[in-house]
């Protein structure tokens, strides 16, 4: 195919708006969308981009370093003092662990300790981009499974520096070797201890830049109140010390990562976000994309067995050390998984280290080409491993726990029962208690249970999806349950065991959405609520208030307003499963509402509710 830019650049742009949107329909999530459409227009399927193609990775790992500089954004220096425990915990282990078992394996089979020693530093990398995405995709960054993954992805970055110190090191020591052909860092040619000066210099460089340098230059381009300039100050920080550390032979993603923490607590933090964030997600899509287009199916073919063979024993392997770790750490079983299997590929860090020791001949042609092979289909395996887990393993674990705390004895019973007390839980139950009613409260989040004891709230730790747990709770005596649980999974699951063992209790749920809500009225329950309603319609009461309504006629429309809504989604309901219908009774459903509410206010209630608002009965409200 042609050279032509804008022609290869459509191909890309057009593949991904038609694979991804299939991908995440059928709940596989974007970036095995972006791998799929790598793949098809790749130069081993369908050849749009041609062999060319391949070299676009190099453009396309700087998604990566940008998604390091936004990650170091959301990162204070004190919030990251306080994980030093799991980077360099369970981030060490990992790499140790892995490079060890990786090198063990390779001198087993017969290379040269040399090879296989490199091969194992590569392997122990992870996918900071697929990781990282999946992470944030299903929000799960705060989740243990989140930190403890960001925690090993962050010591990896790390051993980046020490790795590449270590493979020139090894190629001194292999005969065929051609060292005159490294040409990694620019301080390559300097004694080891002059070497090591110089990395740290760069890396002092970097911190000083950014803690004195760059806030007044964005203070300066500020002034001017020109967005794109200011965009291209941001753009300038991420290339100019992504280019710095690959001067230095560094990894830019690590440069732009520490660059980022720097200026965490700069007053630009939201607006250099809010810049990068578009350029992030196109150029992570291209790269997932590149990783598609660079597997080599012909190698593949030939060699199948080996290469899909070798791909599921390091993949198995390194799920086997992770888990371990994760046991070590008091992980639960379901938290443990997630981290494990996500974590299970070879990072795109290995496409940098396997260039670097083909040249220095640490392994031969034919064995790199297999390894960046290896390297790839490890990748774009790891999202249907993740789907797979989700499906099929996650929930077989769902209620057991590996760490060592039981329920909590229950020993005070109430009408209300309150499941899940987190900020919806919460604001309800302050509501009760300020009224009067105390309820039971029952949190499955040992963490979240220990901090509202210490605000003054007696919860009880437990899943409230068992029925042992609810019986201890005193429901089979009490008369409400509500459950302000945020997954609707678990909220399902609750309403069933509910519904099975107490059917006398009078359900109240929260729903996310309307389609959420549809779900548990297929379990016949009754009273629903939908998260944002209350509060969308609040907002809009309050922006007629400032346009000259009367409060009460306000208060009123939005009863009302609410009602029709409830109404109508029950009529909706009968029609969730056919799109052209359920359309159409809700653009008719939308008129109606709005016509029973303009005749509402054709009547013009306003009249007398000035009475509402008199300042008679405002000073009658404060002495009372």
């Amino acid at each position: 195919m042609s050279d032509n830019f804008l022609l290869q650049a459509s191909v890309y742009m057009g593949a991904a708006i038609l694979c991804v949107p299939l991908a995440k329909r059928v709940g596989m999530g974007s970036v095995l969308g972006y791998l799929m459409a790598g793949i098809l227009v790749g130069p081993f399927l369908f050849g749009f981009i041609g062999k060319e193609g391949q070299d676009i990775m190099h453009f396309a790992e700087f998604g990566v370093v940008m998604m390091l500089f936004l990650v170091g954004l959301e990162l204070e220096p004190q919030k990251l003092w306080n994980l030093r425990r799991q980077i360099f915990g369970t981030g060490l282990s990992q790499v140790l662990l892995t490079g060890i078992a990786v090198t063990t394996m390779g001198i087993l089979l017969g290379f040269r300790w040399e090879s296989s020693l490199a091969v194992g530093m590569s392997v122990a990398m992870s996918s900071t981009a697929i990781v990282l995405q999946s992470m944030k995709e299903k929000k799960m960054m705060n989740s243990a499974a989140g930190q403890n993954s960001f925690a090993i992805l962050l010591f990896q970055d790390l051993a980046i520096i020490p790795v590449l110190a270590v493979i020139p090191l090894l190629a001194f020591n292999n005969q065929q070797t051609g060292s005159s052909t490294h040409t990694a860092g620019l301080f390559d040619h300097l004694p080891a201890w002059l070497y090591t000066l110089a990395l740290l210099g760069v890396i002092t460089s970097i911190v000083l830049i950014g803690r004195f340098l760059v806030p007044p230059l964005l203070r300066l381009v500020a002034r001017s109140r020109t967005r794109e300039l200011f965009t291209s100050s941001a753009l300038l920080i991420v290339v100019g010390v992504a280019y710095l550390m690959s001067l230095a032979g560094l990894s830019p993603a690590l440069g732009t990562f520490l660059a980022g923490v720097i200026l965490a607590n700069s007053s630009f933090k939201h607006e250099l976000e809010s810049d990068l964030e578009p350029f992030k997600g196109l150029l992570l899509g291209l790269f997932f994309m590149a990783v598609g287009a660079s597997i080599n199916f012909h190698l593949i073919f030939q060699e199948p067995v080996s290469i899909f063979g070798l791909t599921m024993v390091l993949i198995f392997l390194k799920i086997l050390i992770l888990f371990g770790i994760g046991r070590f750490m008091r992980m639960t079983i379901q938290q443990n998984l997630i981290m494990s299997v996500g974590l299970s590929q070879i990072g795109e860090f290995a496409f940098v280290t396997l260039a670097f020791i083909g040249k220095l001949d640490i392994l031969t042609k034919g064995e790199t080409d297999r390894m960046m092979a290896i390297t790839a289909m490890s990748m774009a395996i790891t999202p249907v491993m993740i789907l797979l887990n989700e499906k099929f393993l996650l929930p077989r674990f769902e209620t057991v726990k590996t760490d060592t705390r039981e329920p909590d004895t229950i020993d005070q019973k109430h009408r209300v029962i309150i499941a899940g007390f987190s900020h919806f839980g919460s604001t309800l139950g302050r509501f009760l208690r300020a009224n009067g009613v105390n309820a039971t409260i029952l949190d499955h989040d040992s963490d979240r249970v220990d901090l509202l004891r210490r605000l003054g709230f007696k919860v009880y730790y437990g899943d409230a999806t068992r029925f042992d747990l609810l019986e201890s709770a005193g429901a089979a005596d009490a008369q409400i349950l509500v459950s302000a649980i945020d997954s609707p999974e678990t909220n399902l699951k609750l309403v069933e065991t509910v519904q099975k063992h107490f059917p006398h209790l009078t359900l109240m749920v929260r729903a996310r959405n309307r389609f959420d809500a549809y779900e548990l009225m297929n379990l016949k329950v009754n009273h629903l609520y939908r998260e944002h309603l209350d509060t969308s319609v609040r907002m809009g009461v309050d922006v007629l208030k400032k346009l000259g309504f009367r409060a009460y006629t306000l208060q009123r429309a939005a009863q009302s307003f609410i009602g029709y809504d409830e109404a109508a989604m029950r009529d909706l309901y009968k029609l969730r499963h056919d799109t052209n219908q359920y359309i159409s009774a809700s653009r008719k459903q939308i008129e109606m509402q709005e016509e029973l509410l303009n005749n509402d206010f054709a009547q013009n209630p306003s009249l007398n509710d000035h009475a509402w608002e008199s300042d008679d009965m405002k000073k009658n409200a404060r002495e009372n």
